[in-house]
């Protein structure tokens, strides 16, 4: 059994989960630097710095001053503001997280689409693949398309 173990945790799709997973956690933090440092203050100069936090209904029915006071008071609260926060916020890095994706992608588009000359060429009579260059295919000697008759008699 202990050999079973320890051939399923060295397979290459746990330590490549792993390692998945590690970097997620380090992503998520460098995401939510990006969003509590930069986005989020920059969005509180546009909403006059909304605070949803503190919205609330109390469920028994009394009024309180704040969320804490009435969490203090031992009273159900139904905390909608945190909910409201939690999407913005959610929104708000599921942007920071496309705006990433999509930078990744266009950096691996450009690498793709590079240019790659293509070195070979298929015989149109034996299918057979020559060089670009070629005039008379080396395999059935068929003088190729687009061969002067000046260079097929020198064949």
């Amino acid at each position: 059994m202990l050999k079973e173990f320890k051939e399923f945790a060295v397979k290459g799709n746990m330590i490549d989960m792993s390692v998945g997973i590690i970097i997620g956690s380090a992503f998520t933090a460098l995401v939510k630097s990006v969003v509590d440092d930069i986005f989020t203050p920059v969005l509180s100069i546009f909403t006059g710095k909304l605070d949803f936090s503190e919205l609330f209904i109390a469920l028994d029915g009394n009024e309180y001053a704040n969320l804490q006071a009435a969490r203090d008071a031992g009273a159900s609260v139904l905390a909608y503001g945190n909910f409201i926060t939690g999407v913005i916020n959610f929104i708000i890095m599921a942007f920071v997280v496309f705006l990433f994706v999509k930078g990744i992608n266009k950096l691996r588009r450009t690498q793709e689409e590079a240019p790659v000359e293509v070195a070979t060429k298929i015989c149109p009579y034996c299918k057979s693949e020559i060089h670009k260059d070629a005039v008379k295919c080396p395999y059935c000697l068929s003088v190729l398309e687009g061969v002067s008759a000046v260079q097929a008699e020198e064949l």
